[in-house]
């Protein structure tokens, strides 16, 4: 089975509407569980996280559940973890896939880092492979069942290929190329699927970088030659570039690229990051 790992930080527009997508999409047999790890987000994300509120069908949020009854309904096994049992408040009450009655979801609170947050994630996982996405990021239609097809197949890691909510000719261009296997094309955007074996093998997310963790874990990937790309289509959000503009945006990616392409240090990368793009 597997265990989606989501990392957030101030995600509240769009982390709703995620997990609606996830849950319609999937199959809860394949499911282990959705673990969120939030950094210490400020802007109301975890008021929509926490077991007070549930998404209806129409995708809104609601507080509907009064404290006794959330006592039974949600146990809470650590000070960190909390196990989320979602009613029929969630996805399509008319579905027939079942995940309005058997979903969990599972909140974390990790300090601030994507590395961090993902490996604390994938330390509580129960599943067999761990599908670490982004919260902007929304994967295809049964996306679980692709996954497993190919874990079955014998491919330890992979993702989907990409493409972004906007029709700017270079960013169509760009998801065009994701379908290809060659390094360049890859990033953290595509999600990253891979057997916890083989995650617990590497040493999980370098931890050491705060940007550029993905491609971390991504290159000690090809370096084993243990990497597919399946060719189905997850959507992501083109929100930094719409934010700071194409060229610009690209070309402080390509910069810190090619920066530690020449040796750039996990701190060099970050304070060009800081310094360019937040």
């Amino acid at each position: 089975m597997i265990s989606i790992i989501i990392p957030v930080l101030n995600e509240a527009d769009t982390i709703s509407r995620l997990l609606t997508h996830l849950i319609d999409n999937s199959s809860p047999k394949n499911i282990s569980e959705i673990i969120v790890v939030d950094g210490g987000s400020t802007d109301g994300t975890l008021d929509i996280l926490r077991p007070v509120r549930f998404l209806k069908p129409d995708r809104s949020v609601i507080e509907s559940m009064t404290p006794n009854v959330l006592d039974t309904k949600f146990q809470k096994r650590n000070s960190t973890r909390t196990d989320v049992q979602l009613g029929s408040e969630i996805g399509d009450p008319e579905s027939s896939s079942g995940w309005h009655i058997q979903s969990k979801i599972l909140l974390l609170e990790s300090s601030k880092g994507r590395a961090k947050q993902m490996n604390l994630g994938a330390k509580h996982a129960k599943g067999e492979v761990l599908y670490f996405l982004h919260a902007d990021s929304f994967p295809p239609i049964d996306f679980d069942q692709l996954i497993i097809n190919e874990i079955q197949k014998g491919n330890q890691a992979g993702c989907f290929r990409m493409q972004f909510d906007s029709k700017h000719w270079w960013l169509r261009l760009a998801s065009w190329l994701t379908q290809f296997s060659w390094r360049a094309s890859r990033g953290g955007d595509q999600s990253q699927f891979i057997t916890k074996t083989l995650f617990n093998d590497i040493g999980g997310y370098n931890e050491n970088y705060i940007i550029y963790e993905d491609n971390i874990l991504i290159n000690e990937l090809y370096a084993r030659n243990e990497f597919t790309v399946i060719n189905k289509k997850l959507t992501t959000s083109a929100r930094l570039y719409r934010k700071h503009g194409v060229w610009k945006l690209q070309y402080h990616f390509w910069t810190i690229y090619v920066k530690k392409w020449f040796g750039a240090s996990a701190d060099e990368l970050l304070a060009y990051y800081k310094k360019h793009v937040c």
